[in-house]
């Protein structure tokens, strides 16, 4: 009997050798990370820098979003052109918080943020009231975003819409929202949007103990989201699923009711894509409605396809590789970026459909076989 190697079993999503193997890598790296920047100094070869981290924390982010969407789209079937703005709204909802806590230190010294000083606002509107609060901001950063989906959500699946006419829709539904955070009057920012943080809960926001504790919470944030994630795909929960995903009319025949699998797991979705929203807007230390463009929201199913859908670890591959690659082209070959995106896209969709970890899973079963 020829035993299956590690790294197949590595990126199993039933495998727990391969879980327990990640989990030791990922405490490494989020203990030696922010060791390496805080221990040792600038002039060190093995100082890992602000922007390394910043960087690297702002990708962790980034991969929470491609497992949420990998949640709806490779488990569930639902392929959602629209994620951006679950992602942007759970920014916002914290960004309101941190402008708060800027105080009196902006450039126009009031009570009031900097941008409706500017556009001569008197008081702040309605919807900022406990703004200024934790507990609260945390509060609409899960309600909001999970309301909006749940409502969204209903609608579209009891009238059984799917396929490429629930993309556009949700793509659509980022787009306005896109539109409406530009306009100055909605209590936003505007086309500027949120910026010039200053601190969290009384901490310097660009501190490199605080830049360490951002990346550290992202780090932990994605193992619980991978935890979670590997808990449902492995449930019945789990399994009806992607029953639904195969075989919708034959899930229904069986006495099964589609709504609220696919509702539940479209609204989880959201509230995990806002969750990575809070944890970016202070490493990056901004937020505008850009966040909400629909080619965002493209990009994140991009993600998704390169690791390879429906396996957990491949959506967090593909975050890292899309990432760290647009990282290297945007100042070495800016104007060739999106040539290479959309040639990465193509690609993936002609010859490797199930992603990186399928080409491995392919490459790794020829050479058993032979």
């Amino acid at each position: 009997m020829i035993r299956t190697p590690f790294i197949v079993r590595f990126f199993s999503a039933t495998s727990r050798r391969g879980w327990i193997g990640l989990g030791f890598f990922s405490l490494i790296t989020l203990v030696l990370m922010p060791l390496l920047h805080l221990a040792l100094p600038e002039g060190s070869t093995f100082h890992v820098s602000g922007y390394v981290i910043t960087l690297i924390g702002k990708i962790l982010c980034y991969a929470i979003v491609a497992v949420a969407m990998d949640l709806i789209w490779g488990y569930a079937g639902i392929l959602s052109l629209g994620h951006g703005v679950f992602f942007a709204l759970g920014g916002y909802a914290f960004g309101m918080y941190l402008m708060r806590q800027i105080g009196r230190d902006g450039s126009y010294k009031s009570d009031l943020p900097d941008f409706m000083v500017f556009l001569d606002w008197k008081e702040l509107p309605w919807y900022w009231a406990g703004s200024d609060s934790m507990f609260w901001s945390i509060v609409l950063v899960l309600v909001v975003p999970a309301l909006l989906a749940f409502i969204f959500g209903f609608f579209a699946f009891r009238s059984r819409i799917k396929g490429v006419y629930f993309s556009i829709i949700t793509q659509a539904m980022t787009y306005a929202f896109m539109l409406l955070f530009f306009r100055n009057e909605t209590g936003f920012g505007g086309n500027n949007g949120f910026t010039d943080f200053k601190r969290i809960l009384g901490y310097g926001i660009t501190t490199p103990e605080m830049r360490v504790t951002l990346f550290a919470l992202s780090a932990l944030t994605l193992m619980a989201v991978l935890v979670l994630g590997r808990y449902l795909v492995t449930s019945k929960f789990g399994r009806v699923l992607t029953a639904i995903r195969d075989a919708e009319t034959r899930v229904m025949f069986i006495g099964y009711n589609p709504l609220w699998y696919k509702l539940f797991i479209w609204t989880l979705s959201a509230m995990l894509c806002a969750i990575a929203g809070v944890l970016y807007v202070p490493q990056v230390g901004i937020i505008n409605p850009s966040e909400m463009s629909p080619a965002n929201s493209i990009e994140i199913a991009i993600w998704v396809a390169v690791g390879g859908r429906g396996t957990l670890i491949g959506p967090v591959l593909g975050a890292f590789i899309v990432n760290l690659a647009k990282s290297y082209f945007t100042v070495a070959f800016p104007e060739y970026w999106l040539f290479f995106l959309g040639a990465l896209f193509i690609g993936v969709t002609l010859w490797l459909p199930r992603g990186v970890v399928g080409l491995w899973r392919t490459m790794t079963e020829k050479r058993i076989a032979r």
